[in-house]
């Protein structure tokens, strides 16, 4: 989960600028090169002065209910159920942070309807102040799909917790 975290989910090349990832998102928000701040309505790319601290936040919650899953011995019942929170607090995480890769791509994806682009693929987008039309290629990046993986795993080892670890005898 944490390699996910640091590795960009989306990144965007605009053919009229030099060099790449003139666009790149990663969890905490979307890092923009200056010719595109300069150039470019902010209120299509930038995320509330909030949001990156509330995605930091997120990570040392899910971190910390990962680590204490190592520890908590406590288990929870539910009518005939009892059920381990170690396990509880596994699955909330891997299935938070797959929750948080759909929300990602659907709000791209609004983004970039709002813009006149698509969210992966090849656009062309009218640039605001001069009129011109500007070429941009986007796509997903490995972050994304390693972090669908990860909460994916996480999910499963959550439902399977079982199998691995027995329940201390009394």
């Amino acid at each position: 989960m944490l390699y996910s975290w640091f590795t960009p989910w989306w990144g965007a090349d605009i053919a009229v600028l030099p060099g790449k990832d003139d666009l790149v998102m990663r969890p905490w928000g979307i890092e923009v090169k200056g010719q595109v701040r300069a150039n470019a309505n902010p209120s299509m790319w930038a995320m509330p002065w909030y949001f990156t601290y509330f995605m930091w936040g997120y990570l040392a919650v899910c971190m910390l209910m990962l680590a204490a899953s190592l520890f908590v011995t406590r288990r929870i019942s539910i009518g005939r159920f009892s059920i381990p929170v170690a396990t509880l607090l596994i699955l909330f995480v891997g299935l938070s942070y797959m929750f948080a890769m759909a929300m990602a791509y659907g709000i791209g994806t609004l983004r970039a309807e709002a813009a006149g682009s698509v969210f992966v693929g090849e656009s062309t987008v009218k640039h605001q102040m001069s009129g011109q039309k500007i070429k941009m290629v986007s796509e997903l990046r490995d972050g994304f799909w390693f972090s669908v993986y990860a909460g994916a795993v996480l999910t499963v080892l959550g439902l399977v917790r079982f199998l691995f670890v027995r329940s201390p005898k009394a």
